[in-house]
């Protein structure tokens, strides 16, 4: 079994994977990228598939040619235009344009339906949170759109040119923050189509994630080996336990990025943005902390249980000491990291709601990830 990335389905510095050259405008309507027929699930609350039927066709004229009237005009009300060829790339999970305009770039990205709630976070988090996330040019949360601004340069380009791991310091607290002020819109974000992976839900969610035999690769090279399979299916009380656990710490549920590296994050004069929230949910949000302190220990080649990992754990969790002893902070941090293994592998099952041929390459990620249940935690 392949192990679990330490970050998630996309990790570009510019709200989707990173950009490839193509022939413009005209390629677009044209030839576009490739072509991906997702998946159009019904959605129970925390974002279990009912059904699944023929979702958009990102490479039919027709799909391309509403797209790009969509963007011309919010451009045009928005005083820009565009002035050079279309860059694209696609994912299983979405597809990504960048425009160039005579106003810088901008990007316009286009969810799968397992994904599809991101652009109600981008609708909805900038005027709970000013200045933490791009204000978005325009968004159409029912189709899965969004288009941004650019947000300049990632947390990982400004870290490759001067290393300064004081930035992880800075950055959490900041996010925290984010969270904190989106915890009164916890149920309305559930209500919008965000999944619902709260401590109380994740029993039922982790045991329709074990019914999936398909989407746990079961028996097969990189799935879950029937002893492990069997290890989890023997665990489910101790994960009950965990979840009762957590939810009695008190700490309120709030929106979980759960993808949170330094990909994922802007780094402007005054201070960080965050974006990419195609992983998100609505959870205990010190979840936060699992691809966070793993992304940074492989990074600096940190082992689990290294001080510095400590270190920044604590001062993502400071701003809420005015309301909680630091202990039971720590204890929920534990907790909450172990829930979230099986929280990421129901981000990667959402994001691979597809038909594309491209989400076998990916595929591994699901099984990975609820194999990390079993894991060293970074703190």
């Amino acid at each position: 079994m392949t192990t679990p990335p330490t970050d998630a389905p996309e990790q570009s510095p510019a709200d989707g994977p990173e950009t490839t050259p193509a022939g413009g405008l005209e390629a677009a309507n044209a030839g576009g990228p490739e072509t991906m027929a997702a998946d159009s699930p019904e959605t129970m609350p925390g974002g279990d598939p009912q059904a699944a039927a023929a979702g958009p066709d990102w490479s039919t004229e027709r799909w391309r040619d509403a797209a790009l009237a969509w963007i011309g005009a919010a451009l045009a009300r928005d005083g820009r235009r565009v002035t050079g060829p279309v860059e694209p790339r696609v994912r299983p999970w979405s597809l990504v344009w960048r425009l160039p305009t005579d106003a810088g770039p901008v990007w316009f990205k286009a969810n799968n339906p397992g994904t599809r709630y991101e652009a109600v976070l981008l609708a909805e988090l900038p005027g709970r949170c000013p200045g933490a996330l791009l204000d978005p040019i325009a968004v159409d949360a029912e189709r899965g759109w969004s288009l941004l601004p650019d947000g300049g340069p990632s947390l990982r380009d400004i870290l490759a040119r001067q290393p300064d791991p004081t930035h992880w310091e800075r950055v959490l607290p900041a996010y925290a923050a984010v969270q904190i002020a989106a915890t009164p819109d916890a149920v309305h974000l559930v209500e919008r189509g965000v999944p619902d992976q709260r401590p109380e839900r994740m029993p039922e969610l982790f045991d329709r994630l074990l019914a999936d035999e398909a989407a746990l690769l079961l028996g097969e090279p990189d799935g879950l080996t029937a002893e492990l399979y069997g290890r989890l299916r023997a665990y489910r009380p101790e994960f009950v336990a965990l979840c009762r656990r957590l939810a009695a710490t008190g700490v309120p549920a709030s929106i979980q990025h759960d993808d949170l590296h330094d990909g994922n994050v802007f780094v402007a004069d005054d201070g960080y943005r965050f974006f990419d929230w195609g992983d998100a949910s609505v959870a205990h949000p010190f979840g936060t902390l699992l691809v966070t302190l793993r992304s940074v220990a492989y990074a600096g080649g940190l082992e689990p249980g290294d001080p510095a990992l400590a270190r920044l754990r604590d001062a993502y969790l400071e701003p809420w000491t005015d309301r909680y002893d630091r202990p039971t902070l720590r204890e929920a941090a534990g907790l909450a990291m172990r829930v979230a293994t099986v929280g990421r592998a129901l981000s990667w099952r959402r994001a691979l709601w597809t038909t594309d041929p491209a989400r076998a390459e990916y595929a591994s990620a699901v099984p990975g990830w609820l194999g990390e249940l079993f894991a060293d935690l970074p703190v």
